[in-house]
């Protein structure tokens, strides 16, 4: 507010008084940091702070901010109570990015952008964040969780709400494309044993850093997606309100949430919408059937909302056509079902389904083990989780995969990417728990040679790349090869089709950014020829030359391959003139086939001179992933375990990257003792990490895969391939 000159040497600053917070949301910043501001239509100060050489790059976040806060406002119907807004940049930081209220704090990674050097993805990613730290704004500022065990109620909401604001202020980045990716990811930690609830007890600072993880931020978001989905989002949405409205300044717990939810309809009834039952709105017969729930029981979201919160894990739908009557049955979906009792577990779920006679979205929801749906006459094929809107994973039985294989075979756009991309993911899931063989998910993965959309080309290579991986790390060279070649030959007119450029949409040139580097990794030699080229031209010029920003990790990791291409892309590191591509330039370095090089990296990160020991998590498990340096990151991990611990804290999610990154390729037996051996050896506390559990199930997981499955992928790669 004003301040006093005490003596020559001393200045007393006068602040405002706060308004009821949380202390976690404190913060000051002493700096001489540069800022540019602007106000938003409702006369809020929004500005964007930086360390003064880097200014000109702070223009794309602070329009950014100004469209999402104003979009706040207008969405949750409550002002945003503080004067002021800035967002500042910050050279290290180990967390992404914090929510501090009215002080939101990030690394310049994520909130500076270059117009002329950062790719499509970097302002994807920078959006988001600022999205995410915005929503907190409401989601855990004015309303705050009781205990870190509701963590998720703070970051569920967020991450949630980056989709539904962006989509709305920046349509152009075409948001919703990436959001099925979060959900598998989440999966693939709740499908291990060592997952745990959303909502779960947490005592010590250990356990509580442990909350910031998948679970609690993409399953979260997942969940509040299906239950949008589910109620509408009109609906949805005036809960939301609701619970914001009336727990202002207060600590909620899972149940107010629920509560909110369930009571909404009369503020949201207009002439479509008829009151059913106590607080259930459905559409009446003449509206969208999109809201049209086929069950008339009364809708409890609280009943409903526990099966998805306070239970481990997610469910299996088992489907089974017979004439016009559809089976269903519900089980946990676990990796490893004998390890633990999947028993005693149930979902209600909020089904929905397409078949070859109507793309018209039907819904169910599945209260029981086991239900049977009557269709109105027989299909061909029936696709269950339409969009993947739903937290789960379907399984038809006897010939339903082979319709839908069929089904993409001769006409794959039928049905949307976002369907396409769930059944990519569904094959490979099943594979893992035995319930279908290797041969069928790669019979589905040749329709891709016309595959043309992101999600399912980034799809396919999701569930493609990792297994070649594991034979990376085993020395099985004639499979692993005639497995790149497979993946290059799906892929290969799509690569030719890129153009070297900034050309097209978010998504496209997303797509490229991936196809290029793809490519290009593996040796597809028109790309690396073209790679090369640019490479020459550009270190010829001194790094003055301007590369397509979504070319540049293509081209950089071809440099890199040499000793005299890695020693100039290092030298260009750390040049202020080059922050906007430091990520992708220390991405390329991770690339060299020099373990010397490779050491000198990690040593480096570690003592946090050249590079940024907020990078060092990243640069091991990219380390890790390359056929060079797998063993590296191994011994680097053990030699230094004490000093990560000290820099980066016990349950950190830094720490939990590196233990899960290093080890989430080992499928060998022997890999396995290693890991279990040194752990063992550690203080009781990092014994019972949960990264640990999980990189320990993962091994197991992986042995027991290349068991089922390495003689039969040979088999098929002759017979399908060669």
């Amino acid at each position: 507010v004003k301040s006093v000159n005490i003596n020559p040497q001393l200045i007393e600053d006068h602040f405002d008084t706060t308004v009821k917070m949380s202390t976690y949301l404190v913060a000051f910043i002493v700096s001489d940091f540069k800022s540019i501001s602007k106000i938003t239509s409702r006369g809020i100060q929004v500005s964007v702070y930086t360390v003064p050489d880097k200014i000109d790059q702070a223009d794309y976040a602070l329009d950014a901010a100004v469209k999402l806060l104003d979009f706040y406002e207008d969405y949750f119907s409550i002002p945003y109570p503080l004067p002021k807004q800035d967002l500042a940049a910050l050279p290290d930081f180990q967390s992404g990015a914090m929510e501090n209220w009215g002080l939101t704090t990030y690394r310049e990674s994520a909130l500076l952008y270059d117009p002329e050097k950062s790719s499509a993805s970097s302002k994807l990613w920078i959006t988001m964040i600022i999205a995410h730290e915005l929503a907190h704004q409401w989601f855990g500022n004015l309303v705050t969780m009781e205990w870190w065990n509701d963590l998720w109620l703070n970051e569920g909401f967020a991450k949630f709400m980056e989709f539904v604001s962006v989509s709305v202020t920046h349509p152009e980045l075409r948001v919703e494309d990436y959001f099925l990716r979060r959900c598998f990811d989440a999966m693939e930690v709740d499908a291990l044993n060592s997952s745990h609830p959303i909502s779960t007890p947490v005592e010590d600072p250990a356990q509580i850093l442990e909350m910031f993880d998948n679970v609690s931020y993409e399953k979260g978001s997942c969940i509040l997606n299906m239950l949008r989905d589910f109620m509408t989002a009109d609906a949805f949405k005036a809960g939301l309100v609701q619970y914001l409205q009336k727990y202002s300044y207060q600590n909620t717990k899972n149940e107010d949430l629920w509560n909110s939810m369930t009571n909404i309809c009369p503020t949201v009834s207009n002439d479509k919408n008829e009151l059913q039952g106590d607080g259930f709105c459905r559409s009446s017969q003449q509206s969208s059937s999109s809201t049209h729930w086929t069950k008339g029981e009364i809708l409890d979201v609280s009943a409903m909302m526990d099966t998805w919160t306070l239970q481990t894990g997610f469910p299996l739908v088992t489907v089974m056509v017979r004439g016009k009557n559809v089976h269903l049955q519900q089980e946990r979906y676990l990796k490893r079902a004998d390890a633990l009792s999947s028993t005693g577990y149930l979902w209600h779920i909020p089904l929905t389904y397409i078949t070859s006679k109507s793309d018209t979205v039907q819904r169910f929801l599945m209260t029981t083990k086991a239900d049977v749906i009557i269709l109105p006459e027989e299909v061909e094929w029936i696709k269950f989780n339409v969009d993947m809107n739903g937290y789960y994973i379907v399984h038809y039985e006897d010939d339903g995969w082979d319709r839908l294989i069929n089904l993409l075979r001769e006409n794959h756009t039928v049905i949307s990417s976002s369907d396409r991309a769930s059944l990519i993911n569904n094959i490979f899931q099943l594979v893992s728990i035995n319930k279908l063989s290797i041969s069928k998910a790669f019979d589905l993965t040749l329709y891709l040679k016309h595959e043309r959309q992101v999600m399912p080309v980034f799809q396919g290579m999701s569930e493609l790349i990792p297994i070649y991986r594991l034979m990376e790390t085993r020395d099985i060279n004639g499979t692993e090869k005639q497995l790149k070649e497979y993946i290059i030959s799906l892929f290969k007119d799509l690569i030719d089709a890129q153009s070297w450029s900034d050309e097209g949409s978010v998504s496209e040139r997303f797509l490229r950014d991936l196809l290029l580097l793809f490519a290009c990794r593996h040796q597809y030699q028109p790309c690396v020829d073209k790679a090369t080229g640019y490479f020459a031209e550009w270190k010829k010029s001194n790094g003055t030359l301007s590369l397509p920003a979504d070319v540049k990790t293509a081209v950089y990791a071809v440099g890199a391959q040499t000793s005299e291409g890695w020693d100039f892309l290092l030298s260009k590191y750390g040049l202020p003139s080059f922050s906007a591509e430091r990520h992708d330039i220390e991405l390329a370095l991770t690339f060299s086939s020099s373990k010397d090089k490779l050491q000198w990296l990690m040593d480096e990160g570690l003592r946090g001179d050249i590079i940024r020991t907020q990078d060092l998590p990243f640069i091991i498990v990219y380390i890790s992933k390359n056929p060079s340096g797998y063993h590296l990151a191994w011994t680097f991990l053990k030699e230094n375990w004490n000093k990560f611990v000290e820099k980066f804290e016990l349950g950190s999610n830094s720490i939990a990257t590196i233990v899960t990154g290093v080890t989430s390729r080992y499928s060998t037996r022997s890999q396995l003792a290693q890991v279990k051996e040194f752990f063992s050896s550690l203080d009781k506390q990092s014994t019972r990490l949960r990264c640990v559990q999980q990189a320990i199930e993962t091994i197991e997981d992986n042995i027991q895969w290349m068991d089922r499955n390495l003689e039969k992928l040979k088999i098929w790669l002759q017979n399908n391939y060669l």
